[in-house]
């Protein structure tokens, strides 16, 4: 007897049996072994669920070889199919979500490519631009909607360091060469150029990771706080406190920005925060304070080596007078010892508008008195004999206003930290091509602004305590 009518057999008992219990639910006393077949044709779900799981802890990108091999021979054939008629639904959850992913990525990388132009006619940016507006739409769609000192949400947390780190990946391949000995086998010793990484690049980049780091550590620790935010239009009660006192009264009371009325209202206890809380705050706002600085130097380092585009030099008034002003002028040039201070104070700049119209203005000014100060006029020979004195005196005064001009610029952005971009900055952004100086410039900006968020996060609490001591 072959396997054959072995299975006939077997399968005549099986129809005698369930003839004997009445032939009603047959089927759930019938086991069958799926086949070879069956287990090819079908589609395992647990293997795509189980590359989501681990693409949510592992960064190193979605188009490695390695992370697509790891969907074969994760488990039997059994196994998958157990574990699909168990939860059926919860696989093609997470498939879906990994499909997401996938394509996400996929469109984040051709609009890389195109450079945001969506024609494919080649008429996009530069890669620089391209890779520097994708960090700073990052930065909007990760951060954009916090407001309050919380922890990140995993998802968004996830996707920032997801991301960040397959941009960031690309100061991996900018190099320099430097000349450098080969030992050979045989002993003899050849000169060869080795690579190494960029030196800004080298200096600058694991800075900035370890501010980035530092700023999540700081989010993460208000996981349990003492505080709590209450919403524009709605109540202060069910949270830590008995008052009865609502949002909007709350929020003349204890807002430090009246103008930014969308905002959260900080709300503490009654009798205000503990000791170890406050010490707390003002020890992470001082840390805070510390990495905002750091960031700010970088950016401005940064656009510093950025080289001037041809566009801003072209639109630069004649002279420096007609830019600053007269009043401003004769205050830069009278003075034997020049206070950019002093100067501001007189000025009386009450909004950050008229601060970022003030900085274009100095700035434009000082890159004229500069080009004044290096630029040699041809003249003849008489003329220039006769222009000598006149020429030394013009230099040294271009070169004085110049350096003024710089000190009252710096000044300006101390006493006015959270001001936008001058016309100089964002024509160095738009118009620069070196795609390692973009994406520092970047991450460093984009740090900038979440160290200030989180200073200014801080002092809206410090203030609510400090409004209900006074109470």
């Amino acid at each position: 007897m072959d396997s054959r009518s072995s299975v006939s057999v077997s399968d005549e008992s099986s129809e005698a049996e369930a003839a004997a219990n009445g032939g009603c639910c047959s089927s759930s006393t019938t086991t069958t072994t799926p086949s070879l077949d069956a287990v090819n044709l079908s589609r395992t779900f647990s293997d795509v669920s189980s590359f989501s799981e681990q693409s949510s802890v592992d960064h190193s990108g979605l188009f490695e070889p390695s992370a697509v091999s790891k969907l074969i021979g994760r488990r039997s054939p059994a196994s998958a199919l157990s574990r699909l008629s168990m939860k059926p639904r919860a696989d093609v959850l997470d498939r879906r979500s990994t499909d997401d992913e996938l394509e996400l990525v996929k469109e984040r990388f051709s609009k890389l490519l195109l450079g945001e132009d969506m024609s494919g006619n080649g008429k996009g940016v530069c890669t620089a631009v391209a890779i520097s507006n994708a960090i700073t739409n990052l930065y909007a769609t990760v951060f954009g909607s916090c407001h309050k000192l919380e922890p990140l949400p995993a998802r968004k947390k996830t996707m920032w360091m997801r991301e960040m780190d397959c941009l960031l990946s690309v100061c991996d391949y900018i190099v320099e060469f430097y000349p450098s000995t080969q030992t050979l086998p045989d002993g003899t010793k050849v000169e060869v150029m080795a690579t190494r990484p960029r030196s800004d690049i080298y200096i600058n980049l694991p800075a900035l990771e370890k501010l980035d780091a530092m700023l999540m550590e700081i989010l993460d620790n208000f996981e349990k706080a003492e505080f709590w935010y209450a919403d524009a239009g709605t109540s202060s009660f069910g949270s830590m406190t008995s008052s009865s006192t609502s949002s909007s009264s709350f929020r003349r009371s204890t807002h430090r920005n009246e103008e930014k009325w969308w905002l959260p209202v900080p709300c503490v206890p009654d009798a205000g925060l503990s000791g170890k809380t406050r010490k707390d705050l003002k020890q992470k706002h001082e840390c805070a304070s510390q990495i905002h600085k750091a960031a700010v130097a970088i950016n401005t380092g940064i656009l510093c080596d950025m080289e001037v585009p041809d566009s801003f030099m072209v639109v630069l008034p004649k002279g420096g007078k007609a830019s600053v002003g007269d009043a401003v002028y004769r205050a830069m040039l009278g003075a034997d010892k020049f206070s950019p201070d002093y100067l501001l104070d007189c000025l009386d700049m009450s909004s950050e508008h008229e601060a970022l119209a003030m900085a274009d203005r100095v700035e434009a000014a000082m890159y004229v008195w500069r080009r004044k100060a290096s630029t040699t006029h041809g003249r003849s020979r008489w003329s220039a004999v006769k222009e000598l004195m006149a020429d030394d005196e013009d230099d040294d005064k271009n070169v004085t206003l110049a350096s003024r001009a710089e000190s009252l610029l710096l000044c300006l952005k101390h006493r006015f930290p959270g001001l936008s971009q001058t016309t100089l900055d964002t024509s160095k952004i738009q118009f620069n091509k070196d795609i390692g100086q973009a994406i520092l410039e970047s991450y460093s900006r984009v740090l900038e602004s979440l160290a200030f968020n989180i200073v200014s996060w801080i002092d809206d609490v410090l203030f609510a305590d400090k409004s209900v001591g006074k109470q």
